[in-house]
């Protein structure tokens, strides 16, 4: 049998683990920085988790490798380049729009958080858990049915998005892309960023991490948001300058953000610092933002489905199919 490198921390649900183990000699490993043993020389398949970098320095380790893979829907932890240069297949998510279409939970979790942010829930339950019950302390600012939308990135997530507000009959969907022009008469296309976000009640983030859009919503986007805004991102921690986030919300420019994501989030050694990160300590006392971690595609469903899709395709690839 081929052997493959599986990372515990990857965390891989057991039926995919199972599927794993059927057609593979599986290397268990708990992360990459247990790499150094002999039979990675062996290894014809790694699956490869997000922040552990597998470059060139790992792939060279592998002179039988024949296949990278990552159940993500982006690439930034492979060098795709070099693997490719290398005759090597890199499998991801990332090109897979019908599978994706099937995969909802992201978009979801946008808007679980929105409505618990501007519903005031999480404030609501914690105050009836202190034994208050008064609904006049947690009445929400609008009607969803009376507020505007700011969509940044009209992709598959965006596009989810778009249709869920269209549910909710806001009046005014907003988006702001460079690369996609929207058929749907519904929508209205920004020319900028700014544009959008001054004109949106909510504004929520859809769009890859990449050299482009790093810090892509910094202070000076932050301030030209619209007074008593909403802020989202369930998309990745980078675009945002979260010390800018931070201003923007003890000033009281924005009404409340939620986010699911956390710069650093991968590192293995995160824990030690987040617990003391300004963001955090500021939501310990404030009921305007909800930090949630990275929970947005956390369905039993869709890790199941995800994995069992690329370890399919890794299994395909190597049988000549």
């Amino acid at each position: 049998m081929k052997k493959i490198i599986y990372y515990k921390i990857l965390k891989f649900e057991q039926v995919a683990l199972e599927k794993l183990r059927e057609n593979f000699e599986v290397l268990e490993l708990r992360d990459p920085s247990e790499d150094d043993i002999s039979d990675i020389k062996e290894v014809e398949a790694v699956f490869a988790p997000l922040g552990f970098y597998c470059g060139k320095e790992k792939i060279d380790k592998m002179p039988l490798l024949k296949v990278i893979a990552s159940n993500t829907t982006g690439d930034p932890h492979i060098d795709v380049q070099y693997a490719e240069s290398l005759g090597i297949k890199v499998i991801t998510l990332k090109s897979e729009k019908d599978f994706l279409s099937t995969i909802t939970p992201t978009a979801e979790h946008t808007w679980g958080l929105i409505i618990a942010l501007i519903r005031n829930i999480i404030p609501a339950h914690m105050s009836v858990m202190g034994g208050v019950w008064d609904r006049k302390l947690f009445g929400g600012k609008s009607m969803l049915s009376k507020m505007s939308i700011g969509i940044i990135g009209l992709g598959r997530l965006g596009s989810m998005v778009s249709q869920f507000a269209e549910a909710f009959k806001m009046p005014l969907i907003n988006y702001y892309d460079p690369y996609v022009t929207s058929q749907n008469h519904r929508l209205s296309k920004c020319s900028s960023l700014k544009e959008l976000v001054s004109k949106s009640d909510i504004v929520t983030l859809h769009t890859p991490s990449n050299d482009e859009t790093k810090n892509l919503i910094n202070s000076e986007i932050f301030n030209s948001f619209r007074p008593g805004s909403f802020f989202i991102n369930t998309a990745r921690a980078e675009i945002v300058d979260n010390d800018a986030l931070l201003v923007v919300l003890k000033d009281k420019r924005l009404a409340g953000a939620a986010i699911d994501v956390f710069p650093g989030e991968f590192d293995i050694n995160f824990s030690d610092y987040f617990k003391d990160d300004p963001l955090l300590q500021y939501a310990k006392t404030s009921n305007n933002l909800i930090i949630t971690p990275h929970i947005g595609g956390s369905t039993l469903d869709a890790w199941r489905e995800t994995q069992i899709f690329t370890i399919d395709k890794v299994i395909s690839y190597l049988n000549g199919k």
